[in-house]
This record gives C-alpha cells, sequence and structure tokens, in this order.
C-alpha cells in the first residue's frame, strides 16, 4: 500500500506541513456513499416518510406538556433509562429474562449491531430491497454487506438466502418484518429456517409491527441468536427518535459497551415512558390507519395503469409507466411521497405512498389520477 507523503509549503520562515484533502484522509468506500436525503416537504401534503399522521389526543398532549415543565434538562438524563425500560417492557410485552437496549432510534442500534461484529472478513447480510440503512451502515463500520434479492413479487427466496448463509456465514443478519420499502410480510417459518441456519445473529427489524399485527418477539425464548429491534417513530413518535433492541442479556450487554453515554435524551425517556402508559391511544391510531391502508389499496388497485403491492405495513408501494413523470406530478399538486425508481433495479418505476388521514389520501388519490 502507497503511504501518503507530507507535503510541506513555507509559512513565515519555516516549512510546516500541508493539511491532507478529504481524498487523501476519507475512507473510499465512506467517499462513495451518497449522504441519506431528505427532502423539504414544506407547504406539501407529506406521505414520504411513514409518518403517523394523527396528533396525540389534547389531553394526553397536555400531560406532556406538564412532563416536560417538569423535567430536569440541567442534569444528564438517567444512564439506565429505567423507567422507560420498565414502560416498554410492560408495553410491549417483552418476555422475561430478556434485556432492553435504547437507541437514538434504530438507526443507531443497527450502527452498534455493526460496529460490534466489525472483525476482519465479518459480513452483513441483508435482503433486497430492503430498509437502506443496513448496507449504508455496513459501510460505516468497512463490514462487507451481502444482498440476497427477493423473487420478483417481492416474496422471501428461501432457497437462495440459505445458499448465501451457507456461503459467506454472516456474523450478522437483518430482516425487516414487514419489509420496507415493499410492505409484505415474509413467511414465519421460512424465517425461523433462517435463524435455525445462522452462524450469527439474526435481527428481526419490526418497525411496523403495529401495522402488521406479528411479532416474533415470543421466540426471544426459545431462540438465543435472535434479536428484536423496534422503533416508536412509526407509532406516532418519530419525533422523539426512540428505538430499541430486545435479546438475551449475554448479547445486549456486550452490545450494550458500544452505546454511547446519555445516548436517550432526558425529554425523550419522559415522555416516551408517559405515552406508553396510553398504549390504547397508540392501538387506537393504528387501527385507523390500518382501516385506511385498505381503503387506499382498493382505490389503487382500481386505477388502470398502477400495480399495488399488498402491505402489511403503513405504506403502500405501487409501479407506474414513468415513476419520474407521476412522482413530479404529484409534487406540482402539492403531494410529497418517495421515488424508489432508482433505489434498487427491482424498484424500477415504484413509489411508495405513506398511509396519511382520510382527507390526506383523498387528497393523494385525486392527484395521482391527474398526474398518470
Amino acid at each position: 500500500m502507497q503511504k501518503l507523503g507530507v507535503l510541506r509549503v513555507l509559512r513565515g520562515n519555516a516549512f510546516m506541513p500541508m493539511p491532507l484533502r478529504p481524498d487523501q484522509l476519507i475512507r473510499d468506500e465512506i467517499r462513495a456513499l451518497s449522504a441519506y436525503h431528505v427532502p423539504d416537504a414544506t407547504g406539501l401534503v407529506k406521505l414520504d416518510a411513514m409518518e403517523n399522521p394523527y396528533l396525540l389526543p389534547l389531553a394526553l398532549r397536555h400531560e406532556l406538556g406538564r412532563v416536560a415543565q417538569d423535567a430536569a434538562i440541567n442534569r444528564y438524563p438517567d444512564a439506565a433509562a429505567s423507567t422507560l425500560k420498565a414502560a416498554i417492557r410492560s408495553s410491549m410485552q417483552v418476555p422475561e429474562g430478556m434485556e432492553i437496549l435504547l437507541g437514538n432510534g434504530s438507526d443507531e442500534i443497527i450502527q452498534i449491531l455493526a460496529l460490534a461484529i466489525a472483525k476482519p472478513n465479518a459480513v452483513i447480510l441483508g435482503l433486497e430491497p430492503s430498509f437502506v440503512m443496513y448496507k449504508m451502515i455496513a459501510a460505516f463500520a468497512g463490514v462487507r454487506y451481502v444482498g440476497v434479492p427477493l423473487k420478483a413479487d417481492f416474496t422471501l427466496d428461501l432457497d437462495a438466502t440459505l445458499a448465501a448463509i451457507h456461503e459467506h456465514q454472516p456474523a450478522l443478519i437483518f430482516i425487516a418484518y414487514p419489509n420496507n420499502p415493499t410492505g409484505n410480510v415474509f413467511d414465519d417459518a421460512a424465517l425461523l429456517r433462517i435463524v435455525e441456519a445462522a452462524p450469527g445473529l439474526v435481527v428481526m427489524d419490526e418497525a411496523y409491527h403495529v401495522f402488521a399485527l406479528r411479532s416474533f418477539m415470543p421466540q426471544l425464548l426459545r431462540y438465543p441468536n435472535l434479536l428484536v429491534m423496534r422503533t416508536l417513530s412509526k407509532l406516532g413518535l418519530a419525533g422523539l427518535r426512540l428505538g430499541f433492541l430486545v435479546g438475551r442479556p449475554a448479547w445486549l450487554n456486550e452490545l450494550d459497551k458500544l452505546r454511547l453515554p446519555y445516548n436517550v435524551n432526558v425529554l425523550t425517556q419522559q415522555v416516551a415512558a408517559q405515552v406508553l402508559a396510553h398504549t390504547e391511544v397508540l392501538e387506537q391510531q393504528a387501527a385507523a390507519i390500518r382501516g385506511e391502508r385498505t381503503r387506499l389499496m382498493q382505490a389503487l388497485s382500481g386505477i388502470t395503469g398502477i400495480q399495488a403491492f399488498p402491505s402489511d405495513a403503513n405504506f403502500i408501494l405501487f409501479r407506474v409507466a414513468n415513476a419520474d413523470k407521476v412522482f413530479e406530478g404529484l409534487k406540482q399538486r402539492g403531494i410529497l411521497i418517495k421515488n424508489l425508481s432508482r433505489a434498487h433495479p427491482q424498484l424500477k418505476n415504484c413509489l411508495r405512498v405513506t398511509v396519511g388521514t382520510a382527507d390526506e389520501n383523498q387528497q393523494f388519490l385525486t392527484a395521482l389520477t391527474a398526474s398518470l
């Protein structure tokens, strides 16, 4: 490997080292990445980021105001987040004996996992197309990423996945359940075959579990190499940035060593714990979203020129003849969704719309019809 030479320039009466340029200092694989882009949604109906469209009830918001008012923001947060973990344990039916690791969103947890297994020649395996951060964070950590393509209809190719596990012996496997951006859940029995075949950890990313009404949380007692990851973002608390990982203490005690101190702030801890004491509110909103998802799916399926894919999440993936044209047409009519046409070869001409309120969904459908 060629070493970098240090150039020296005359400064005053002395020769001083010239600072290195980014291309000399930053790793090649990092410079090859594109930053995660969040588009400006000002003035648009925002249906691009899988957010819950509903505010919390006014009475609960008043409770949260009192919680925030009394929060000791002059002090560091509880490093162990004991109260919040107890609320998660109760509201999310965490099995007895399992530990909880909190993150600043699930993205931080993905990063902790990738850093933890980043030995020489380690491999992270994922299914594709899926959540882009699995591959991106593998690059951050300097870990080789192997993507196994889904079938043309976005179902799991079990034989190809098992073959890839046998060939690459991944230290870590990420599976989104339901999958993002396709919206479907994979067959449970097939997923358990993957867990049983995996030589390392398997993480079930259940970011959209409340919309699928399915979970691998009970299987944690049966499979020692299984971890379940969730976020509160899709439940209506995206602004708090809180994710968590559940698994056996033997794993999570090691992963906790990579968690930065005080990574979950005071307001997030206290507000999230207060909201989780009212899970009936979150469940009612999730039920409303599921109902709107059914109505939106029926409407999309009835429009000529649209192929809508079944979804168990709070969004719907659909294919049109010219995704770029339709996407721009929607923006011109005040609707922002996600253009995935260039995200992956299997997503050519695909767009993804978040399930919004009844009014938002109708605005989207009207604009979509006019944009085709």
